[in-house]
């Protein structure tokens, strides 16, 4: 007989009182209820349940059987909802919070392909650049930018590199000169990003070499966007991610800058709840992620 199945009846048995109550509880016959705790006692080699006409009553061992048995089936069971959750058609609301520029640019267009394939799925995206508390605020997921602090308590998926470029628009590289130095930026009007802080500096490295250049920005704003028409507009000096950058800079409104050197990279996250297995929503549209940048690094 299955071990599992046994075990089952065994509980019942115990929680009963009755080899007839189990029968009927399970829809076994009592011959069966019996047959299955002899099997376990004969593996056991030990007696699980004193029997009389009038009661069966656990023996030291059953009792002690009796609790390693429910943690069996709880464990069995617990799996069997993780298999479900995992096999499950991603189906409900989803709810992801994500930084503006990447928002916009990169993760809407993957949004709406990912609801084509998910029809099932309703998906609530919030787009902002403060750190968000998903516990608190009831989300599901967070795109984050950057390397999560070693203290983190989510779960962290590396889903792509971001890279940042610098450029400026033709017409203020008319006016002003195309700088062929990082140190040369210092002549120019740098546009600032507000999370930079009270004191930016840009990084740029070169075949070994590692140019550190503090500046005062001419123009400081809290979001990507906005730079970026500043720098369409000729104001200044943009600098940015990739995917701000790259398609205007394809376009020829903007001009990529200093083409020798690079400035650093950020990684781009997917980063969820600790919980023991992400639900079906969360896992297909953080794999959708990853399979459609992969093709995009491709």
């Amino acid at each position: 007989m299955d071990q599992l199945t046994s075990m089952a009846v065994f509980v019942c048995v115990a929680e009963r009182g009755s080899f007839a109550a189990a029968g009927m509880a399970l829809q076994l016959s009592g011959t069966m209820v019996a047959n299955h705790v002899a099997a376990l006692e004969r593996r056991l080699g030990a007696t699980l349940i004193h029997r009389t006409t009038r009661r069966h009553a656990l023996t030291v061992v059953g009792t002690a059987y009796l609790e390693r048995c429910r943690d069996v089936l709880a464990s069995v069971a617990a799996a069997d909802r993780v298999a479900d959750q995992l096999t499950a058609e991603p189906s409900g609301l989803l709810r992801v919070t994500a930084p503006v520029t990447y928002g916009v640019h990169r993760l809407t267009p993957l949004v709406t392909a990912y609801q084509q394939r998910y029809p099932a799925v309703t998906v609530e995206l919030h787009l902002n650049d403060r750190l968000v508390d998903l516990e608190e605020e009831g989300y599901d997921l967070a795109i984050r930018s950057g390397e999560p602090p070693k203290d983190c308590p989510l779960i962290a998926r590396l889903l792509q590199t971001s890279q940042m470029r610098i450029a400026a628009s033709p017409d203020y590289l008319v006016r002003h000169g195309v700088p062929d130095h990082p140190q040369a930026l210092a002549a120019h009007q740098l546009l600032g990003f507000a999370a930079w802080g009270d004191a930016p500096q840009l990084r740029f490295s070169r075949d070994g070499e590692t140019v550190c250049l503090p500046f005062k920005p001419a123009l400081t704003i809290n979001n990507g966007q906005a730079l970026l028409v500043a720098a369409l507009a000729g104001h200044g000096i943009v600098v940015q991610a990739d995917v701000l950058l790259d398609e205007p800079i394809a376009a020829g409104l903007l001009q990529p800058l200093l083409p020798d050197w690079s400035l650093p990279q950020r990684p781009i996250y997917a980063m969820r709840k600790p919980d023991r297995a992400p639900g079906a929503r969360v896992r297909s549209f953080v794999d959708f992620l990853l399979a459609e940048l992969a093709g995009e690094r491709g």
